[in-house]
């Protein structure tokens, strides 16, 4: 299908954001209520379960700022979605790209309540290797957001094979 197509619903793929939104939530409620901050469990030789906060964007980018980044990452985020609902709704027929935009979405949100509710992003999952490089904690939200990220840019990658 052409990138403009507008065929099928696109209330699938509101509800795909809806569920990963729920999981992002519902995760994040557990680590608050089991966790303190700076708790950690270890599950394998490569991941943990820790209860971190980020004030900040991905890596922890402007966490050390005075406060106003909560406001500016809130409002990116929303902008972002509204942005991609409008897309969903244009593109609903193309099912790689409307995936990628709900995975996006479903996370953006997430991360965009944990803001407005705590000031801060709730995250939990610790990979690392050997007990000495650590990769910075994240969320199922920012997880979503990952795996959006590599669907678009496959899809674009799909979309020039065809037209070239």
């Amino acid at each position: 299908m052409a990138r403009g197509s507008t065929q099928g619903s696109w209330m699938p793929w509101l509800a795909l954001a809806l569920a990963i939104f729920l999981l992002d939530q519902l995760t994040k409620v557990m680590i608050l209520g089991y966790y303190r901050l700076g708790d950690s469990t270890y599950v394998t030789s490569f991941f943990n379960v820790v209860r971190a906060h980020n004030t900040g964007a991905a890596f922890s980018f402007l966490a050390a700022a005075s406060g106003w980044q909560r406001w500016l990452f809130t409002g990116i985020g929303i902008a972002a979605a509204i942005f991609i609902v409008y897309l969903l709704r244009s593109h609903a027929g193309q099912r790689l790209f409307s995936f990628s935009l709900a995975c996006i979405l479903g996370g953006a949100v997430g991360n965009v309540v944990d803001r407005l509710v705590h000031g801060y992003v709730v995250d939990f999952i610790q990979v690392h290797w050997s007990n000495t490089y650590y990769f910075p904690a994240f969320n199922v939200a920012d997880s979503a957001i990952t795996i959006g990220a590599v669907c678009l840019i496959l899809d674009e990658l799909r979309r020039i094979r065809r037209t070239g």
